[in-house]
C-alpha cells in the first residue's frame, strides 16, 4: 500500500481545516468543547480519517493531541483534536487568550495504519523510513506514537525507537511477546492564526 496515495487534500481543503482548528480553539477559551458548526463540507473532509493537531508557541511545543485510528469525519476529528491540543493536553496548562494570537497550528492527517513484521529492534528499524514514517507501538493496553515530524529531533532510528518505547512505558531490554508495530504517513500543513479571536 502506497502511503502517499492517500495525501490528496487540495489547498482550499487544507485552508478549511486550519480555519476549523482556529475556530475550535477560539470558541473553546471557556474550556467547553462546542459542536462543529453545520455547513457543507467537501467529500474529502467528510472521509473517516485520523488526525493530530500540533500547537507551537515561540518555537516550543504548546500542545499536541490526536487520534491514531479513524473514528469520525476528518473535519470533525480536526475540530476535536484542535480543542484537545489547546485545552486538554495533560503536559501543558490550557492555552490562554493572550497566547492564541501567537500560536502556530499544524495539522497532520494520517494515512491508514500499516502493520510491520518485526520481532526485534533491528527488524523494525530495517522496515522504517526515517523522516517519513510515523510509528505506533502497542502491547496490551499500552500504546504510543511518534509523528514523522519527531524524526527532526530524533534522527537516529534506534534513539527514535527507544524514546517511543519509553513514552509507551515499554522499557524492555528485549522485544516483548505480543508487541505490535504499525507505521503511517502524514499530510502535514501549518498556518499562523491571523485573527483567531475575532472568529
Amino acid at each position: 500500500m502506497a502511503l502517499l496515495a492517500f495525501m490528496t487534500l487540495e489547498d482550499s481543503e487544507r485552508s478549511e481545516l486550519l480555519g476549523v482548528a482556529e475556530l475550535s480553539i477560539a470558541r473553546g477559551l471557556d474550556r467547553s468543547a462546542e459542536l462543529l458548526p453545520q455547513r457543507t463540507w467537501s467529500p474529502k473532509l467528510l472521509e473517516i480519517r485520523a488526525s493530530f493537531t500540533t500547537l507551537m508557541l515561540g518555537g516550543e511545543l504548546r500542545g499536541c493531541c490526536g487520534t491514531i485510528e479513524p473514528q469520525r469525519p476528518l473535519v470533525q476529528d480536526v475540530w476535536r483534536t484542535a480543542w484537545s491540543s489547546a485545552y486538554a493536553d495533560p503536559r501543558f496548562w490550557p492555552v490562554t487568550a493572550d497566547e492564541i494570537g501567537s500560536l502556530m497550528i499544524s495539522i497532520s492527517v494520517l494515512t491508514p495504519l500499516e502493520p510491520l513484521e518485526a520481532n526485534s529492534d533491528a527488524e523494525l528499524i530495517a522496515c522504517l523510513k526515517p523522516g517519513l514514517d510515523g510509528l505506533v507501538l502497542r502491547l496490551g493496553s499500552r500504546c504510543a506514537t511518534f509523528l514523522p515530524s519527531v524524526w527532526t529531533s530524533l534522527p537516529d532510528p534506534q534513539e527514535f525507537l527507544d524514546q517511543l518505547k519509553r513514552k509507551a512505558g515499554l522499557c524492555y531490554s528485549t522485544w516483548p511477546a505480543g508487541m505490535t508495530a504499525l507505521r503511517y504517513g502524514t499530510e502535514t500543513f501549518s498556518s499562523r492564526p491571523r485573527s483567531i479571536l475575532a472568529a
